[in-house]
């Protein structure tokens, strides 16, 4: 058989993968704290058909070596964690980190590891307890459970996390409640678990472990919060469209590949006849 028709082959294969992620990313244009992927593509090992021929001094030239591609493959399939556009809503408990850190969610209080997420939609619930759409717990700076107690009746939140409660008389005051916030050393190697939500891996951090701490922290580069807004999806419409154009032209150039192979085919047969 030709290597031309198994290179056609794993094209189509790398371009319907590129296709699978561009329709992922399009589908959740619109997903608050949502972070784009991007395919990247690597060429398999060749098959060498003759070596490397190394000069001699006056006698004979150097000679190239001859080597024959056997096509591509995926390389990584990365999340581009640049910040998205903001949105304003205007409602307290919706935050936005202005920065490269991470709220930290968990399911209940015994969870020691907190999921990480850039979407800061929350709630108070019934118990008073801050949570987002799922319902897991938004955890504090100290990695606990934030809970207001029932005399704050309104409050608003600063940009280094402080929840500031707001009395009767329409005075303020500073509560020693912070919202958490991590930093991991690399974002792309946390695991995308749904929900908006990331899984901490040895790779995003060493050890896998990471600390809640403060908003707005210079040396940490945690980024400060922003109140009564929203980080919206980093998806460039455009970009993707483009990227798509390209995906759907290397599918079609690679199976038109695998025919012109299978004519040479039929060539080869058709002398036997």
């Amino acid at each position: 058989m030709l290597r031309s028709m198994y290179s056609g082959v794993s094209g189509m294969r790398g371009f319907q993968t590129k296709l699978d992620v561009i329709g992922n990313n399009i589908a959740n244009v619109n997903t608050v704290g949502f972070k784009a992927g991007r395919v990247m593509f690597k060429d398999i090992l060749s098959q060498t058909v003759a070596g490397v021929t190394a000069p001699v001094e006056g006698e004979t030239g150097g000679v190239n070596a001859k080597q024959i591609g056997l096509g591509v493959t995926i390389s990584a399939i990365d999340t581009v964690h640049t910040p998205g556009s903001a949105m304003t809503t205007n409602v307290p408990t919706d935050l936005r980190i202005d920065g490269d850190g991470f709220f930290g969610v968990k399911v209940n209080e015994d969870q020691e590891t907190p999921f990480l997420t850039r979407a800061g939609d929350f709630k108070l619930d019934a118990n008073r307890q801050l949570v987002n759409s799922d319902g897991l717990f938004v955890v504090d700076a100290e990695g606990g459970i934030i809970t207001l107690d029932e005399a704050v009746t309104s409050f608003s939140i600063s940009s280094n996390g402080n929840i500031i409660a707001v009395n009767a008389d329409g005075t303020t005051e500073p509560t020693d409640i912070f919202i958490g916030v991590a930093v991991v050393t690399n974002p792309g190697g946390l695991e995308k678990i749904g929900g908006n939500l990331y899984r901490v891996t040895p790779n995003a951090t060493a050890g896998g472990e990471f600390e809640m701490g403060a908003a707005n922290d210079v040396e940490a580069g945690s980024g400060a919060i922003v109140p009564g807004q929203l980080e919206m999806s980093n998806v460039d419409l455009t970009s993707e469209f483009t990227e798509m154009i390209v995906a759907q032209r290397g599918f079609q150039a690679n199976s038109r590949i695998i025919t012109t192979s299978d004519e040479v085919l039929q060539e080869v047969v058709n002398l036997k006849r």
